[in-house]
Formats: C-alpha cells, sequence, structure tokens
C-alpha cells in the first residue's frame, strides 16, 4: 500500500482514511487479516504508536476487528464497508463543490463540467 501524508491533518487522521479507504476500495478484503502494527507502521514511516491509534479507531468504528493472538482482521459486515464508502465519496464531493464554488462555479455550471469531463472520459475509453 501506498502512503501519502499531507501537513494539513494529523498523520493518525490521514492513517485512518487511507487503511478505511483501503477497505472500501478493495485493497483490503472483508475478514483478511492485516499486518502486524509494527509492520504497518514500517511501511507508512510511521511511529507504531500513531499506528495502534488509528487502527483502535478503526476498530472503534468497526472497520476492523482484533482476535487475541491472531491479530486484526478487515471487518465482514458489507453493510458497513458500504456505509464507509458512501460517507468517503460523499465528503468527496462536498471538497469538490467546495472548492469550485470558490472559483466561482454555480451549481448548473459544476453539473454541466461535470457531464462534458464524463462524457470526455467514456469517449477516450476510461470510463
Amino acid at each position: 500500500m501506498n502512503w501519502n501524508f499531507r501537513n494539513d491533518l494529523p498523520i493518525y487522521s490521514q492513517l485512518i482514511e487511507q487503511i478505511k479507504l483501503a477497505i472500501v476500495s478493495g485493497v483490503y478484503s472483508p475478514g483478511e487479516r492485516l499486518k502486524s502494527v509494527r509492520d504497518m507502521a514500517t511501511d507508512a514511516g510511521v511511529n507504531p504508536n500513531t499506528m495502534q491509534r488509528a487502527l483502535q479507531e478503526l476498530e472503534r468504528e468497526g472497520m476492523v476487528y482484533s482476535q487475541r493472538t491472531a491479530g486484526r482482521f478487515v471487518t465482514e459486515d458489507l453493510m458497513l464497508i458500504n456505509s464507509a464508502k458512501k460517507a468517503l465519496a460523499k465528503s468527496q464531493i462536498k471538497d469538490f463543490i467546495e472548492s469550485m464554488t470558490k472559483l466561482g462555479y454555480h451549481r448548473d455550471e459544476i453539473v454541466s463540467l461535470l457531464d462534458e469531463s464524463m462524457k470526455e472520459e467514456s469517449e477516450d475509453g476510461n470510463s
């Protein structure tokens, strides 16, 4: 998994976001065992305590669960995964609309640009 961090959010929040994205996009399958905290922290280049904090939050949310001696696993609750996927999508859309509004676009113009871009994508064979 490629880890990318920004300066505008705490690292543990970004870890949560990126792991959640990996779950909802299928990088991690439902029921899949995750690497150890130490291995994930090494891969991400972060302190193991920071990774532990992120995984504990994901566990609190139900996205992962622990089995005492076997490690952490991705939830098998597909409704929860789909709900998280929808929430992430809504967040992306909200951010996009805010950015477009800052550029001076109005609702109808945003919809028109999206439609135009999606048509171009399908003509290029990328959709």
